[in-house]
């Protein structure tokens, strides 16, 4: 049965979720009601990214002598009224800070519920439990975000992001309730803990995630034109689209979890990235044939979130003594990738190459993120081998 601290953390995941990825789905009305491009409504993806980017290490530095528990119920705080200024800001550039900040708290959150679930966990079951955090985010894309965007296209996007706050308040109420008061076992000093970036891990890590990723944003963050101009789907059918994707992450989620605690969360990387860079191949070379699109969204799906535990247990393996700080670089790291993903995906389109040209974008950084982490794997086994 799963522990009732695990299922609070879940749930601040599939609030976090919808708020990153229900602009995806509700990217064409938002553009509408904004007047302006789709490609400029990309920014918004970009935004959100840029702020996990800045508030993951800069709210877990400023929290590090918190105990754990305290540290995620004001990360929620944060994350609930950053989202309701996003819903009543009145104009493009109050939404824009708005949206940046309401990614302040993502990273933090992942980094903090990363190591809470994998102490919470049984031994050698870290990276499954951690995968049952990350199940809320595989959530949102299941049922959330499909929900979030039929509001959007019936009422407004407003209601949509009205709800993802809502959820904060509940997320809140969880974690009071369920989970435990974990003593802060942190006795480095901050300096200490930066040291982690002094390290050649972290670095060829973050390369990794963030260049890896955004294979997976290229695609995802410009899903909703490839199916209507493609493959010439109504616009109806996109929730359903969104639904099937987020299948696909849910059940992707928990295959990387077992995976990386049985072949190793290095190996489990890698085959994640190597099977992104071929689905996205077949997605540009099939997406105009519309029941294979629909197959393909489930696909994958699957195939992108097997990335999230494996990544996460990589960085805290390699962090002892930083892991919260490492956990929540690997989510800012992340967050470049959708960052870039959504930002070089939407070159190629307003260039005029086509709703599908992004996909060959993210073939290359799917690719890249496979290279360096087979890289990494042979930097690590001859430095045990020395």
């Amino acid at each position: 049965m799963v522990k009732k601290s695990l299922l609070a953390l879940a749930m601040g995941g599939l609030a976090i979720g919808m708020t990153e990825f229900s602009m995806m789905g509700v990217l064409e009305e938002f553009a509408k009601d904004l007047k302006i491009s789709i490609p400029e409504a990309g920014h918004f993806i970009s935004i959100y990214a840029i702020g996990v980017m800045v508030g993951a290490p800069t709210l877990i530095m400023a929290t590090n002598k918190f105990p754990p528990k305290k540290v995620l119920i004001f990360f929620m705080f944060l994350f609930t009224v950053f989202n309701f200024l996003f819903v009543i800001a009145p104009n493009y550039y109050t939404l824009m800070i708005a949206r940046f900040m309401s990614g302040l708290p993502h990273g933090a959150f992942f980094g903090v519920g990363s190591v809470v679930a994998a102490k919470l966990s049984e031994k050698g079951k870290e990276a499954q439990a951690i995968s049952i955090m990350f199940a809320g985010l595989t959530l949102a894309n299941l049922a959330g975000v499909p929900f979030g965007t039929k509001l959007a296209q019936v009422y407004s996007w407003n209601l949509t992001f009205g709800i993802i706050s809502s959820l904060g308040l509940l997320t809140i109420l969880a974690i009071y309730l369920w989970v435990p008061n974990i003593e802060n076992e942190n006795k480095t000093s901050l300096v200490q803990q930066l040291n982690f970036f002094k390290k050649w891990e972290a670095w060829v890590l973050i390369l990794m995630i963030s260049i890896g990723t955004s294979g997976l944003f290229a695609w995802i963050s410009y899903i909703s034109p490839l199916m209507t101009e493609v493959a010439q789907l109504p616009k109806s059918q996109i929730p359903i689209i969104m639904t099937l994707v987020g299948l696909g992450m849910f059940i992707g989620n928990f295959i990387g979890g077992k995976l990386a605690d049985s072949i190793s969360p290095n190996k489990a990387a890698i085959l994640a990235f190597s099977a992104m860079a071929v689905c996205l191949m077949v997605v540009y070379f099939t997406s105009h044939i519309q029941i294979v699109a629909y197959f393909m969204s489930f696909v994958t799906g699957l195939i992108a979130f097997t990335i999230g535990s494996p990544i996460q247990m990589i960085l805290i393996n390699n962090a002892k003594g930083s892991e919260t700080l490492a956990a929540a670089a690997g989510q800012a790291s992340f967050n470049i990738g959708n960052a870039l993903g959504a930002f070089l995906g939407g070159i190629p389109i307003a260039l005029g190459y086509g709703f599908n040209s992004q996909l060959w974008v993210g073939f290359l950084m799917a690719s890249i993120g496979a290279i360096i982490g087979t890289i990494f794997l042979k930097l690590k086994s001859k430095e045990k081998v020395n």
